[in-house]
């Protein structure tokens, strides 16, 4: 409805009859409430969660639903043909090291502008696109940036595998003309892996890897040039099986380490709670999460390590429980894998977990992500209610990088909701990103949840936190995750009075 200022709001009504004495419709009773801040918080998640923020481009979650629906096709039609281009900018770093990383943003902009002209354009209706050079016809097109200075385009509808290769060297013909910026000229190259459908069992992520396996190639013989895929490349699919032995024996040796990392009141600069954090200490040194754990929850290895995590975390916390008298107690956060969540007996594990380390159930919490949690909103709903039932808290982790409807949190018994670092980290230098993480606070506290603001990195995001009423946050402010000797140090300084707001010089050069 259009307001008295000329401004369109969206309004939620609801109308109940006034019935007479004799039980007859009398009237109605309309309410109607303001839910606009609501809804364009939706629409701005919505478009985040599909598009990228930077180039406006189809990020990798739409493109993997298009690259989806054109294996579902191909499985149907024999005869239907398309590939994947992974194109990569050579020697990116070095542009942004010398120039700044803004001057390498805007480049990324002017480049994605070329590959949208290049392929005529970006969106994804369907639409015939005919070769500039061979007069062959394509179908529908999509073009996305996955993130850094890498994109993706899915082509679909080629005649032959002939077609992909014109296709990217057409691309490096027009990323090859110097681009202006600032006065200066910056000439780039790119190195292109193609990968083809033809395989009926192929899946997308699958198909995305080989593409980027061929792009590996391309650059390791000369860069500046494309590369097929072809079964030759395989060796690498021999290091992940022997990644995934190690992982096997790395449970048997107990080879995992707990690290933690604070979470911090933004009333006191007190540590609250901690994240439990999974390390792999090898031989070799520490090897992050982003390197083992998809390989580990894919495998189902992970369920082993987060149980042996579960319990060497519990009882460290009731360690420092002891030995930090705090009113509340400290509490422990636990992310909860995809695999994880869909057991059928989650919460009797759960449970008999926190029993076997004598555990609080209260002083828990389990995160569990946005997109895990609304895949299946009924079955989320029966599962996060059998975990409350246990007495542990529940956080919605990483929230903003999925499209939900906020309404529907009312669903969930959770408790907490963990703001996303991609919208921290941009909320003090974007006024839309400011915006949307405020209405995130204030819708939670309106839903009776509490908020906890990840990857806060600098004091401007703090104070513009704490302006909002966010709880808590963590952050490499206050200190990286660490090992169970340092954020013992870190606690003790903490609530001594020592560290305020808490940064520790050992902490921050985890």
């Amino acid at each position: 409805m259009r307001h008295k200022d000329g401004s369109w709001r969206v309004l939620e009504s609801t109308a109940n009859v006034i019935r007479n004495a004799d039980g007859e419709a009398d009237g109605l009773v309309v309410v109607n409430r303001d839910i606009t801040d609501r809804k364009r918080a939706e629409e701005a998640l919505a478009h985040n969660a599909l598009y990228d923020g930077l180039t406006g481009l189809a990020n990798r979650t739409l493109l993997l639903e298009r690259l989806e629906r054109a294996l579902s096709i191909c499985r149907r039609h024999s005869d239907f043909k398309f590939a994947v281009l992974f194109i990569d900018i050579d020697e990116f770093k070095v542009i942004n090291d010398s120039l700044g990383h803004p001057t390498g943003d805007v480049l990324l902009v002017q480049i994605a502008r070329r590959l949208t002209a290049c392929l005529r354009r970006v969106d994804t209706i369907s639409r015939t696109v005919q070769s500039e050079s061979d007069g062959n016809t394509f179908g529908e097109t999509t073009i996305a940036r996955p993130g850094g200075d890498e994109f993706l385009v899915l082509v679909e509808e080629l005649h032959n595998p002939s077609d992909a290769i014109r296709i990217a060297e057409r691309i490096r013909g027009r990323l090859a003309p110097p681009f202006e910026m600032d006065g200066r000229e910056i000439v780039v190259t790119c190195s292109i892996g193609i990968a083809f459908s033809g395989d009926a069992s192929a899946e997308a992520q699958g198909m995305l890897r080989d593409a980027e396996i061929a792009m590996y190639r391309a650059k390791h013989t000369g860069k500046a040039r494309c590369e097929v895929f072809d079964n030759t490349m395989h060796a690498s699919a021999l290091s992940r099986l022997q990644l995934e032995t190690d992982l096997r024996k790395a449970v048997e040796r107990h080879e995992f380490r707990v690290y933690y990392q604070p979470i911090v009141s933004l009333q006191n600069g007190h540590i609250v709670g901690l994240e439990a954090l999974s390390r792999w200490q090898r031989p070799q040194g520490i090897v992050m999460p982003n390197d083992f754990i998809p390989l580990a929850d894919e495998t189902g290895i992970l369920l082993s390590i987060n149980r042996q995590l579960i319990l060497d975390a519990c009882k460290q916390l009731r360690a420092w429980q002891q030995l930090f008298a705090t009113d509340p107690l400290l509490f422990l956060s636990i992310n909860i894998s995809p695999k994880q969540f869909a057991q059928e007996n989650l919460a009797t594990q759960m449970g008999q977990l926190l029993q076997e380390c004598g555990m609080d159930p209260h002083c828990v919490n389990l995160e569990i992500t946005e997109t895990i949690a609304m895949s299946d909103v009924e079955r989320s709903a029966a599962v996060l209610s059998q975990l409350k039932a246990l007495g542990v808290g529940l956080d919605i982790d990483d929230f903003g990088t999925g499209y939900s409807s906020l309404s529907r949190l009312q669903g969930f018994p959770v408790d907490t909701l963990k703001i996303d670092r991609v919208f921290v980290s941009r909320m003090d230098s974007d006024h839309e990103t400011h915006e949307i993480v405020r209405i995130i606070v204030m819708l939670a506290h309106n839903l009776g949840l509490k908020v906890i603001a990840e990857g806060v990195e600098t004091q401007a995001q703090l104070d513009l936190l704490r302006r909002m009423d966010c709880e808590q946050a963590q952050g490499y402010l206050f200190s990286k995750a660490a090992d169970p000797q340092t954020i013992e140090q870190l606690l003790a300084a903490n609530r001594s009075g020592i560290v305020p707001p808490i940064r520790a010089e050992g902490a921050a050069s985890v």
